[in-house]
């Protein structure tokens, strides 16, 4: 405990000596055009709660909408038209969920269309902790600010009529259906229903929630949209209407329900809206908002959320580099820090995978685990640079199999969504072990490791092809677009982690089983093309074959939102071995930069973002890695709204653009290892927890003989000469200042 506290105050001392607002340095409104799926809204790091604009519905002004067309974010830069504050949002996703709960302030006569009290704004601003704009059709100001697990708005009116209004009945979620009672004046309490992420029917889970207005109204009520009848009610002047109710204030529920609370004010007075929420009760949201909120105190609020970013972005010291570059990283360890979530209440309570049980835990319990993403570099930043958190996070995807009896593959909030492929926790698990946050059920993890993938196909969650997998060596192609490349090749990434968790576990006839399964994906390398080429059920390629087929998402037999070029070099686990597939160092040089030449490149999805560092492993070729990063960060990467290639995908790009900064990135999700390339910064410091680190600070300085020095010349640690250009994590860790001699040229 002394050295956790030890720590938080050297955070709070490094931030303040290095002289810098870091949350200065965050551009909320980066990926929130050019489908990077972000929002500006406020959140905590990990925190359950959020708060979004919410402008995607409701009027032809906005360019993207939510009814009309595939839409998964609460926002849009390009949009015009807000329609209040969605609460609890997924940031970065590729399917519409959450962004519900919607706050809006109106003034003048009471209005329950979103449609007509929707407005448009102006002056928004945003940074970490606080979202503000002005609607322009009421004059309102509106301001917005979270804690871990509430919000807490504030409404400044102009003088008359003013209302305030929660809307159930819209929102992000696929699913429909709420209720709210009144508890007081100023209190209302409830429930909404959530779920079907990615069209997975039976992953619907509740939220609750608690609302409290600063100020008693003159008048309160609800509306609740009508059906549309004939014959049985055709004198029932509300149907196919939104009913106000006036003079009713129990229970009530539908699939469109609200809440309204109107007021006279004078010019200029404020109101204050607090919303607690839990996936727990309506008690349990109610203890949070009481736990974390003192009152209404929204300046307060805002101040420790700024902090509580501050501290966070504080564990990496940045000096040198552009203005925009500077906003760019930041950005990106922001946008990284937002999922997983916190899941447990104040209380520790939290439902249970897959279950109607709620249990409690001691520790942080996580939810929002985009695995097939996030695997891949996320969780190798969390376990550097926020090991804290990553045990806890392999600490509750264990807890899921003991509850569930399957590890995750996409969890939400308590529902495994099945969504993507692969057997994304095993590499996430093993790699933190081996990075050495041993302190979780290590038996029960191997357990369920084991069970994944062993177990039957018809009785597998995780691999329903296991069958074919584990007799052929290989997924054939069995329906026009079953994705079967992409299964296995994620297949032999798990089970190459498995196969080193074993031999560290003295496990030895697993840990050579699952490596000999692991090399299996040389049966896709197809000589003709030289690229990964479906398989039929007879060991035959499939015929015809187009390499480029699936690009921007067209359908292709074989493989999941991609095309061959963009899955032929995912064998990190066997860099070598695929480099002797093609014929060589040379052959194989060739053929990766095939890649770049001729833009097969996708830099918005995961199977290839790994690509520019396989370089690294042909010696005297390492400079193609150097020159790529630079020249990706440069073109996909931007201090503006389109500043994303693509869907963050829960911060997995922008940990891309983080470790591509910073020089170095764990390329192999399988081993403890990361890749150097040539650092953005002049100067770098890593602040590391000791309570897992020796070593507490990490600086790396860059030398550069010109501003054309792009190139790395040497890379000099502690003194000494490092050989190569991949280091250990133990090495990395351990090490206290990194030089990184620049030149030039590449040779």
């Amino acid at each position: 405990m002394r050295s956790g506290l030890f720590f938080i105050l050297f955070l709070v001392i490094s931030s303040n000596f290095f002289g810098q607002d870091l949350t200065g340095f965050v551009n909320p409104f980066i990926g929130t055009t050019n489908y990077g799926t972000t929002n500006p809204g406020t959140v905590l790091p990990n925190g359950m709660m959020s708060v979004a604009p919410f402008n995607v519905m409701g009027s032809d002004k906005n360019k993207f909408d939510k009814d009309k067309q595939w839409w998964s974010t609460p926002y849009s830069y390009e949009n015009k038209f807000f329609t209040g504050f969605s609460h609890v949002n997924l940031s970065g996703v590729g399917c519409p969920e959450a962004g519900s709960l919607l706050l809006m302030p109106t003034s003048g006569e009471l209005n329950v269309n979103y449609e007509e009290y929707g407005s448009g704004y102006a002056g928004e601003q945003a940074s970490p902790g606080y979202y503000t704009n002005r609607l322009t059709k009421y004059g309102i100001l509106t301001e917005v600010s979270a804690t871990t697990r509430t919000s807490i708005a504030r409404f400044t009116f102009p003088k008359g009529h003013a209302n305030i209004l929660l809307n159930l009945g819209e929102g992000l979620t696929n699913e429909s259906g709420a209720w709210m009672r009144r508890i007081s004046d100023t209190e209302i309490e409830g429930m909404k229903v959530l779920g079907t992420f990615c069209y997975n029917p039976q992953a619907v889970f509740p939220i609750y929630f608690v609302m409290r207005v600063s100020k008693p109204p003159l008048t309160a009520g609800y509306w609740k949209k009508q059906r549309e009848m004939t014959a049985e009610a055709a004198w029932d002047s509300t149907a196919g209407t939104r009913k106000i109710y006036t003079r009713y204030g129990r229970d009530i529920a539908g699939d469109d329900i609200g809440a309204y609370f109107s007021y006279d004010v004078k010019a200029g007075e404020t109101i204050e809206v607090q919303i607690g929420v839990s996936f727990v009760s309506t008690a349990n949201a109610r203890e949070n908002l009481e736990a974390e909120q003192n009152g209404f105190q929204f300046d307060k609020v805002r101040t420790a959320a700024r902090e509580s970013w501050e501290k966070e972005l504080a564990r990496v010291g940045i000096e040198g580099g552009t203005a925009d570059q500077k906003v760019v990283f930041y950005t990106a360890l922001y946008h990284a820090l937002i999922h997983p979530n916190l899941f447990n209440d104040v209380n520790g309570q939290y439902p249970a995978m897959e279950s109607d049980k709620i249990l409690t835990s001691g520790a942080g319990r996580y939810t929002v685990f985009s695995l097939w993403d996030t695997y891949r570099n996320v969780h190798q930043m969390l376990s550097l640079l926020y090991p804290e958190k990553q045990l806890d996070m392999v600490r509750s995807m264990v807890d899921m199999y003991k509850e569930s009896g399957w590890l995750p593959k996409w969890e939400l909030y308590g529902r495994e969504t099945l969504t993507m492929e692969g057997d994304p926790a095993i590499p996430v698990i093993v790699d933190s072990w081996m990075k050495g946050l041993r302190d979780f059920d290590v038996e029960t993890a191997y357990e369920a490791m084991y069970k994944s993938a062993t177990t039957k196909g018809k009785d597998n969650l995780l691999r329903p092809d296991n069958d074919d997998y584990l007799r052929l060596g290989y997924v054939p192609l069995r329906e026009k677009y079953d994705n079967s490349v992409s299964h296995a090749l994620e297949y032999y990434i798990a089970d190459n982690a498995l196969s080193k968790f074993a031999a560290a576990l003295g496990k030895k006839e697993d840990a050579v089983r699952f490596r000999a399964q692991s090399l299996n994906y040389s049966r896709y390398y197809s000589p003709e093309y030289g690229v990964f080429r479906p398989l039929l059920p007879d060991g035959t390629f499939l015929s015809p074959f187009n390499p480029k087929q699936g690009e921007n998402f067209e359908d292709v037999p074989g493989f999941h939102e991609g095309s061959s070029w963009n899955y032929s070099f995912m064998v990190p686990h066997d860099v070598p071995g695929l480099i002797k597939l093609h014929g060589g160092n040379r052959k194989f040089t060739n053929k990766l930069q095939e890649v770049f030449d001729d833009e097969h490149y996708d830099p918005t999805n995961e199977p290839n973002i790994g690509y520019p560092y396989l370089f690294s492993y042909v010696k005297g070729e390492e400079w193609r890695t150097q020159q790529l990063t630079q020249q990706l960060l440069t073109r996909y990467f931007k201090n503006s709204p389109n500043g994303l290639p693509g869907n963050d995908d829960t911060g997995t790009m922008s940990a891309w653009a983080v470790f591509s900064m910073m020089g170095f990135y764990p390329d192999n999700a399988t081993e403890p290892f990361y890749t150097f390339t040539t650092p953005i910064f002049d100067r770098i410091t890593l602040r590391l927890n000791p309570d897992y680190y020796d070593n507490k600070v990490l600086e790396m300085e860059i030398v550069r003989p010109g501003k054309n020095a792009r190139f790395i010349d040497k890379i000099v640690i502690d003194g000494k000469k490092f050989n190569g250009y991949r280091i250990s994590h133990e090495q990395l860790s351990k090490a206290q200042k990194i030089v990184f001699y620049l030149k030039e040229r590449n040779h």
